[in-house]
């Protein structure tokens, strides 16, 4: 009995990762935010540099969809901007890899009274986004979790939730300094980390350039247009930060190939 009962588990929790070529998002990616003592912790000190009300309304004001809308928030985290942006839109899908985050930001969409937020265990690999395709998506500061590889396959999968033309809004660490000045710009981000969040700051950031997976400018746009998006903005910030402006294109194929070859024989 009890060993039917354990093959079966095995069984459902091996068909939940899905198959075995494919990346496991839910695997830690730099800190645990899945451990709930981080997750606890997270609000205090991002909150030392970055308001998230603000941060929403920021946004809402880029994607610029009115109150009808349905918003995708792909890494809702502790709901930084989920929990603030519902008051913008009719329906807020709120998407985490981390129970821990989700259930932090479940606990502040309660107590908010807010009953327009749907949140979702999943990310860009697994999520899958049930009823008619959303007007937007946000992704604040989540990509870098994924090899370059993996963005693609995500990006080209949200931007299949999105109705044709729906805006996107993608945040997060990305490089524009010169290759040949890495150890000094090194250098540089953890020290303004530090600045920002003392010496949880510069832990957090030597541990991202270690072990997480943050691109450069020019492959993030290649990555973003051949998933099916046109950039609208581009808007790079000292070297390490990346805000776009993207609006999913009309029609969009398969994630074109990005070797010369490929495109000498077109």
């Amino acid at each position: 009995m009890d060993i039917d009962f354990y093959r079966h588990y095995a069984q459902a929790a091996e068909t939940a990762r899905g198959p075995a070529w494919r990346y496991e998002e839910m695997k830690p990616c730099g800190f645990n935010y899945n451990n709930f003592l981080l997750a606890r912790v997270y609000d205090t000190y991002h909150q030392m540099f970055r308001d998230y009300r603000q941060e929403a309304e920021q946004i809402a004001a880029l994607l610029g969809c009115d109150t009808s809308a349905t918003v995708i928030d792909m890494g809702c985290g502790t709901g930084a901007f989920a929990v603030h942006a519902a008051s913008y839109y009719r329906q807020v899908h709120a998407v985490d890899v981390s129970q821990a985050m989700l259930r932090r930001a479940r606990r502040k969409a309660r107590r908010a009274g807010l009953s327009n937020v749907e949140f979702h265990h999943g990310g860009y690999l697994t999520y899958e986004h049930q009823g008619p395709p959303a007007d937007a998506a946000v992704s604040v500061a989540v990509l870098h979790h994924l090899p370059d590889f993996w963005k693609l396959v995500g990006l080209h999968r949200l931007a299949s939730m999105l109705q044709p033309n729906g805006r996107f809004y993608l945040f997060d660490v990305v490089f524009s300094f010169d290759v040949a000045q890495c150890e000094s710009a090194a250098h540089e981000f953890i020290q303004r980390m530090s600045i920002h969040m003392g010496p949880n700051g510069r832990t957090e950031s030597e541990v991202h350039l270690r072990r997480e997976y943050s691109t450069y400018g020019w492959i993030m746009e290649g990555l973003l247009e051949r998933a099916g998006f046109q950039i609208e903005d581009a808007n790079y910030k000292d070297d390490f930060l990346a805000a776009y402006v993207c609006t999913r294109k009309a029609a969009t194929a398969p994630a074109e190939s990005l070797t010369v070859a490929d495109r000498q024989l077109r």
